[in-house]
């Protein structure tokens, strides 16, 4: 079970844009994280008349490191860690360090 899934509101605790917040788009095979509106980088893109693409320079985000990232905990406000434990009925659930909080219901 991951930590960190897609649709997550997370908030990134390292890199240039530390302390902003947003949601996981992608959560890809090698450990990393692309997360909407975070790590914005200006791309050069071929235009590609067959696909309706225009050429020119455009903004994309890139991938972040999952270690630079925390979920986001609403009831603190604050990035939290985040653990997986077993319930009663053998389902494992992910929840908040800080204050045992369920994060799936």
């Amino acid at each position: 079970m991951n930590k960190i899934k897609k649709g997550d509101e997370v908030i990134v605790n390292a890199g240039k844009d530390k302390g902003r917040r947003g949601t996981v788009m992608q959560v890809l095979a090698d450990g990393r994280v692309l997360v909407e509106g975070i790590n914005m980088v200006k791309k050069t893109q071929k235009p590609n008349p067959n696909q309706g693409v225009t050429g020119g320079i455009i903004d994309k985000e890139m991938a972040i490191d999952r270690s630079n990232i925390m979920l986001f905990n609403p009831a603190t406000g604050k990035g939290d860690r985040v653990g997986i434990k077993t319930l009663e009925d053998d389902s494992k659930v992910r929840y908040f360090k800080s204050n045992d909080e369920v994060v799936d219901v």
